[in-house]
């Protein structure tokens, strides 16, 4: 009995030790769980403490991506002080102009995406990519749109002193075969676009003469040198209003609050026609989600001060605004069907 009491007595101590030993590891484990799981949790909150508390250590810079003294640059400027304020950070303008706004657009798009750097671009991001084949950037992967500031229309006029006095004639004289030239800002600009894809909608062809910018075309137009332009509301308004420019029509959907007088293309008879100016403001593609909403939020805020709106409107700009997800899928739209008409027209940049 004394050795069988022994061989109990070693077997439940054995177990003993054996449960004892298990139980030792199951929790050391559990420690090691948790002290991964804090160590993680201080991580994510270092990470959303860095994008909540932003912005904090540099100036934000806005790319206007084309020269000072344009619509973009002034676009850049109205909005910049009001942002800063309610951001709680200097905000500063840097123009990098060039190459239609190829050039200040691939500095953002290559540029750290930690908040510090977006781009202000213009209409010409819609087309830029499929008249450039070679862009260091995808406009569409390597870019995150911010918001949409806002559109304008294309005006189609004439010198005051022109047989065309009305969008019909113009059109009248084109399908007589007669030829019809006009100018723009530039080749592959939407002035051009627009008026190629008015052409191609309405089985005429145009001759296109493409200047050097708005101050150069205005020149001639003035003087009678082009019969017709095609630009936008900030380039031509002050020569309608100076009576030394007469407006035909607007490329946009609905009249112009500038120009109430002036019918849209859409209600002369080409229905869906719409070719409108832009502006907008993209961030870096891997900018964080915390940091794009709460740009967003600012700008929306800054759009809606009355200040603001004036001053854009008085640039013949009608304020948007709006989510990030609506302003991707206009400009999506924009870069579909531009690059369409593009193709269609085989047009190439100069």
């Amino acid at each position: 009995m004394s050795d069988l009491k022994k061989n109990f007595t070693s077997a439940f101590t054995d177990s003993a030790l054996v449960k004892i030993s298990k139980e030792r590891t199951a929790k050391v484990k559990l420690l090691g769980l948790l002290a991964a799981g804090l160590v993680l949790g201080l991580q994510g909150m270092q990470s959303t403490f860095a994008q909540s508390a932003w912005p904090t250590h540099k100036p934000i810079t806005l790319i206007a991506v084309f020269p000072a003294g344009g619509s973009v640059d002034q676009v850049a400027r109205i909005i910049s002080q009001p942002l800063g304020q309610e951001l709680g950070q200097t905000v500063i303008v840097d123009n990098r102009g060039g190459a239609s706004g190829t050039i200040g657009t691939a500095l953002v798009a290559q540029a750290p995406a930690d908040g510090y750097t977006f781009a202000v671009v213009f209409d010409t991001h819609g087309v830029n990519s499929s008249i450039f084949p070679k862009l260091p950037y995808d406009a569409q992967k390597d870019l995150t749109p911010l918001i949409l500031v806002g559109t304008s229309p294309m005006v189609l006029a004439t010198n005051v002193g022109s047989e065309y006095k009305t969008f019909a004639d113009v059109m009248n004289a084109a399908k007589a075969g007669k030829n019809v030239s006009f100018g723009t800002i530039g080749n592959g600009s939407l002035g051009h676009l627009s008026m190629a894809l008015l052409g191609k909608s309405s089985h005429v062809d145009w001759t296109h003469i493409p200047y050097k910018g708005g101050g150069p075309l205005m020149t001639d137009a003035v003087a009678g040198h082009v019969p017709l332009t095609m630009a936008s509301v900030f380039v031509t308004k002050p020569h309608i209003d100076a009576q030394r420019l007469r407006p035909l029509a607007v490329t946009s959907k609905h009249r112009s609050p500038d120009l109430p007088n002036v019918p849209t293309i859409e209600e002369l008879g080409y229905p869906g026609f719409e070719a409108p100016s832009w502006w907008a403001f993209l961030a870096p593609a891997k900018t964080p989600p915390d940091i794009v909403k709460r740009m967003n939020e600012a700008l929306n805020k800054v759009l809606k001060n009355p200040e603001v709106a004036k001053k854009l409107d008085a640039q013949g700009i009608d304020v948007i605004g709006g989510s990030t997800e609506s302003a991707r899928v206009f400009i999506d739209k924009q870069i579909t069907t531009w690059a369409k008409v593009v193709k269609d027209n085989n047009i190439r940049a100069e």
